[in-house]
């Protein structure tokens, strides 16, 4: 990579990256807006990506490993090349909706130009293993507990407000700026302590364990999107109500 000072010439070569997300921009050509490695998030220029001879035709997907390279002077460079970084992958469509959830987080809470080579890993493998058909809901939790993690909102699961170790049989009220907190059973919105002892070793063996950890990381969640709305969760919450009606009218 060369980078001289503002406003020089940027070259970045065969950088690893996913595309998360890309409109129309003119006529022939799309702005595309990916995560990398080594340099964050970023916004790139696919000139005459649209066209019928366009090299990018058909390599720009979602969910697919990359290597790209660009360059430019502005915080919108020029898309130069992209091409796929190992195998063809591509998600079931069942999880389609997983897949646009995932990068719609990243687009949220993630800066541009602010490198987070361990939240790309995260993500790679997390991708990786819902092509490959792991069971869905703990891969995703898996991610959103350490993209937390990375982005310095770490969830305290071992030690209750008091600082005594969380007892796996016993009942906790969470809170992001305090952690658990003692309760009973009956509490409203009560978490049992074996599922937040699964969450820290992200092993979910249950049911339980698992929409505890929903509960807990969708908080969590909640508190960094300050009040924006995802709407790939709004699209999955609208698809689940559309069920129960399909049902009744087969």
């Amino acid at each position: 990579m060369k980078n001289a000072g503002k406003g020089s010439l940027r070259r970045v070569w065969l950088a690893p990256a996913y595309v998360l997300h890309q409109y129309a921009y003119r006529d022939t050509s799309r702005i595309v807006e990916v995560f990398t490695s080594e340099h964050g998030r970023l916004t790139l220029f696919a000139r005459g990506a649209n066209g019928p001879k366009s090299a990018f035709k058909g390599v720009l997907r979602p969910f697919q490993r990359l290597l790209v390279s660009w360059s430019g002077t502005s915080e919108a460079c020029q898309l130069v090349s992209a091409e796929a970084d190992g195998f063809m992958t591509s998600l079931h469509p069942a999880r389609l909706m997983s897949g646009f959830y995932l990068n719609e987080l990243l687009l949220k809470l993630t800066e541009r130009r602010d490198p987070h080579p361990e939240i790309f890993f995260s993500y790679a493998s997390c991708m990786q293993a819902l092509c490959a058909g792991e069971v869905e809901a703990p891969t995703l939790r898996r991610f959103e507990k350490r993209l937390l993690n990375e982005l310095g909102y770490g969830l305290e699961l071992t030690t209750d407000g008091d600082g005594l170790p969380v007892e796996q049989h016993k009942y906790y009220r969470y809170a992001l700026q305090s952690g658990p907190q003692l309760c009973v059973a009956e509490a409203p919105g009560a978490i049992y302590g074996q599922s937040l002892a699964d969450l820290q070793a992200e092993t979910f063996e249950d049911a339980r364990s698992l929409r505890d950890a929903k509960r807990v990381l969708r908080a969590a969640i909640d508190v960094c999107l300050d009040g924006r709305s995802l709407k790939s969760r709004e699209v999955m919450l609208a698809l689940r109500h559309r069920e129960p009606l399909r049902a009744q009218g087969s």
